[in-house]
Parts: structure tokens; sequence; C-alpha cells
């Protein structure tokens, strides 16, 4: 259970931020796994793919970077790196 309360708190920040920039999806984004994270990259895209049904990030590429280091000050954090979102041309 905190597990997928981790990433519905992840995709309820991706889409607000989409909102306010106006997008249409998000469009990708890049999560670090700290290594003692309880996650495997395939259990995140589960519960991310689950969590994002019916949300601007349901469209949402999902590139997972994992670490195996757990001496790492952030080993035990979900770190979400970067977010890129389909804004509509503004000209069209």
């Amino acid at each position: 259970m905190h597990e997928t309360g981790i990433v519905r708190d992840l995709v309820r920040r991706l889409e607000q931020a989409a909102q306010e920039a106006g997008a249409e999806h998000v469009s990708g984004v890049v999560v670090w796994l700290g290594a003692l994270s309880q996650f495997s990259p395939a259990h995140f895209r589960e519960h991310f793919d689950d969590e994002a049904l019916g949300t601007l990030a349901e469209r949402a590429e999902l590139r997972i970077v994992a670490s195996e280091d757990p001496l790492d000050p952030q080993a035990q954090y979900v770190v979400l790196q970067s977010a890129d979102f389909a804004v509509p041309d503004e000209d069209g």
C-alpha cells in the first residue's frame, strides 16, 4: 500500500504540473529509484501504469533509472528527475 501512495502522489503532481503548463498530456517522465526504495523497475512501472490511467500522465513514456547503491544518501527515495509535457502550439 505504501508503494501505491508514492506513485499516486507522483502522478497527481505530474497532472497538476501539466495542467499548470496548459499541456494536453504528460509526454515523458524520468524517475530515479533508490536501491532501498522497495521498488524494482517492473514493480514501479506496474504501479505507474495503474495510477496514470485516466490522467494526463496516461500516455507518458516512462524511463526508469535504478540505483544499485544502498549507501547513496537517497537510497530510500523515488526521485522525479524530469517531466516533459505536450503543450499545444499557440499558432494552431
